[in-house]
């Protein structure tokens, strides 16, 4: 099938197809012309790699991952970076949160200003109403 038949039949953008190609996560073959043509297992490799990347994984590491996909054997290497991805998203994920929460502070100061906050809301300093006169 050509390119955009393997984009029709698994919603991936021929743009996202030619990438996942680059990153050594597809494989095409060339016609004369140059034209990428895909085999029928392409739809269910595209599939594959489109989960990964929606469980927060680099194409990297998809990359690494592929070899035990097509053994259908998962190994220490594998499980292990498979973890490390978890605990790198996990830490983004408190990252996250912790910018949430100062975001919510921010908002709550905004809502209700207290001169701590806001010099335009302290009073004028001595020296400053002495200037202004």
């Amino acid at each position: 099938m050509r390119i955009g038949d393997l984009a029709a039949a698994t919603g991936a953008s021929v743009r996202s197809l030619r990438y996942y190609e680059e990153q050594g996560l597809l494989v095409a073959t060339r016609t004369p012309s140059g034209q990428r043509v895909y085999g029928a297992p392409a739809v269910e490799r595209v599939q594959l790699v489109q989960q990964l990347f929606a469980a927060g994984l680099p194409s990297r590491t998809i990359v690494q991952l592929l070899p035990c996909v097509d053994s259908g054997r998962a190994t220490p290497e594998s499980f292990a970076l498979l973890v490390s991805e978890r605990d790198r998203i996990t830490a983004q994920l408190a990252e996250l949160e912790a910018a949430r929460e100062r975001l919510d502070e921010v908002i709550a100061i905004s809502e209700h200003p207290t001169p701590e906050h806001c010099p335009a809301l302290r009073e004028p300093q001595p020296q400053a109403q002495a200037q202004a006169a």
